[in-house]
């Protein structure tokens, strides 16, 4: 099940947060709690995925984002992603997470995202390739960021993220057709 409740209380802590300029990170922290354990008693990567959402969602709503979004009824979706994975997680564990909008594209927002272990140590990495959506599809990021007020070019984007996105790009859609 969604976690809503925790969804809840960071939307309700983050309303009255300091905004952000674009690109700086917004720092969350979270527990690993029972229910979002695998087999093997530690973070379910389906879970973790869920939990970077705890900190997109912020992010989006220091950023202004979430206005421009109610304003024009558009929608926010994850287009892709690739994790990274080096420590596990496990029950009761304090994590601290780091998220950020690295650079955007023609038609795609990348997020940075970074879980912490209490000893310092980075338990995974995550990009997320999102998209600004209305009825007839995506909504170019220059659109958006005007909508936002805002009249900025994209950071450089950097060398693997362009590799991931020019790798996406050559992967065949629909899948497994062969």
């Amino acid at each position: 099940m969604y976690p809503f409740i925790r969804l809840a209380k960071d939307i309700f802590v983050n309303a009255r947060a300091t905004p952000l300029d674009m690109g700086e990170t917004h720092v969350s922290h979270h527990i690993c709690w029972p229910w979002d354990l695998d087999l093997w008693w530690e973070l379910n990567n389906g879970r973790t995925l869920t939990i970077y959402d705890l900190g997109r969602i912020p992010l989006a709503m220091r950023g202004g984002l979430t206005k421009a979004l109610r304003d024009n009824k558009w929608g926010l979706t994850v287009a892709g992603s690739s994790v990274r994975y080096r420590r596990r997680v496990r029950m009761f564990a304090k994590i601290e997470m780091k998220s950020r909008l690295a650079c955007w594209d023609d038609k795609f927002l990348y997020v940075e995202q970074s879980m912490w272990l209490s000893n310092g140590e980075c338990s995974s990495h995550a990009l997320f390739r999102t998209a600004i959506t209305d009825k007839n599809g995506i909504v170019s990021p220059e659109r958006v960021l005007t909508a936002m007020g805002l009249n900025v070019a994209s950071p450089e984007m950097p060398d693997w993220i362009k590799a991931w996105s020019d790798a996406e790009a050559k992967r065949p859609w629909p899948p497994m057709q062969d």
